[in-house]
């Protein structure tokens, strides 16, 4: 059973979970990994597939609503006979026998989220109560993306998992925060009472290529506008911080904390911070230096600063961020400025 982390208390897990298939345990057939990603035609759980389907011991399925995602993410896959795409909402049950989840579904740019803030709390919630009743039944391994927004506006720099957080209950974000809040809940009740096998990822802010052109993330806002010519446009006062890491590195400490020996919480985070006038700096530098920098009204429960300690992850999952953001902002570029279909002036 695997180790418990320090806030994560755990009286003894009730039973084993069962074997996902009597295959498993064949003298004669060696069969597939079967992986079920949620939210697998999103940013990051597209990525995800990717690196999973590199591997021909591993048979992938991925379920989405496409409310965030898209189906361009996952094309070059489509077809492949190791690789399934499901059109499916989480919060409706979904019965298929996997020996792995990766539950990535939820909206996941304010945005998104805050359009329509009751189907993002019915997906925390509900879409992963279904996931870990499937899990239940099949035997499963289940890994949720949960959030460096569980810290909430922190009042401890940098955050570590043993920190409790200082999130508002009613604010426009909590849909989000107390959502992925109650979904570490419900897998830590469900590992303690049914012995599932759970592992949980608090993941920080991540960009790469793939990412929505217009979510209102940062990365991406800047990106879009420099490349459009547009005021890069920072939210007052400009020294609100963020730490960014490289979508290959978050998937790498994904697939490590699946594979290891931990349940988590676990910080997958790149610790390198900048503040969001530095940031809007570096972009305007990198990709169009004629653009202007306007400073606008910030969102209400914006958090002052955002910085993960990885100190977890580096000691129980060897892991640690690859990618300087100088070096991973112009691979986002060139996907955007695909997708834009402005060319870079030569």
């Amino acid at each position: 059973m695997a180790k418990e982390a320090s806030n994560g208390d755990s009286h003894g897990a009730v039973k084993p979970p069962p074997s996902p298939s009597p295959l498993r345990n064949s003298k004669f057939f060696q069969s597939n990994m079967r992986i079920l990603v949620t939210g697998g035609a999103g940013f990051i759980g597209s990525h995800l597939v990717d690196r999973l389907m590199q591997n021909e011991k591993n048979e992938v399925i991925v379920a989405d609503n496409y409310f965030t995602g898209s189906k361009d993410n996952l094309k070059k896959w489509i077809g492949h006979p190791r690789f399934e795409l499901i059109r499916h909402d989480v919060t409706e049950p979904l019965l298929v026998e996997v020996d792995q989840i990766y539950h990535l579904a939820c909206p996941a740019s304010p945005i998104f989220y805050k359009y329509n803030p009751v189907k993002t709390i019915k997906t925390n919630v509900i879409g992963t109560l279904n996931m870990l009743g499937l899990a239940k039944r099949v035997g499963a391994r289940i890994l949720l993306t949960s959030t460096s927004e569980v810290y909430g506006d922190p009042l401890v720099h940098p955050q570590e998992e043993s920190y409790w957080g200082n999130v508002n209950p009613i604010g426009v974000r909590s849909c989000y925060d107390e959502g992925k809040r109650v979904a570490e809940t419900l897998m830590f009740d469900y590992h303690r009472q049914h012995g599932i096998e759970i592992r949980i990822a608090r993941i920080f802010n991540t960009y790469g290529p793939r990412m929505n052109i217009d979510d209102g993330r940062v990365v991406s806002n800047f990106i879009a506008q420099a490349i459009r010519g547009e005021p890069l446009t920072v939210q007052a006062p400009g020294t609100q911080t963020r730490s960014f890491c490289y979508v290959s590195d978050m998937v790498d400490g994904l697939i490590r904390l699946m594979e290891g020996e931990n349940t988590g919480p676990i910080n997958i985070g790149n610790p390198g911070e900048f503040t969001m006038l530095e940031l809007a700096e570096t972009v305007k530098e990198l990709i169009n230096p004629a653009v202007e920098i306007s400073m606008v009204e910030n969102t209400p429960d914006d958090p002052r600063q955002r910085k993960p300690n990885i100190t977890k992850a580096n000691e129980l999952l060897g892991w640690e961020p690859k990618v300087k953001l100088r070096d991973g902002l112009p691979l986002m570029e060139e996907d955007f400025r695909t997708r834009l279909a402005v060319p870079a002036k030569k």
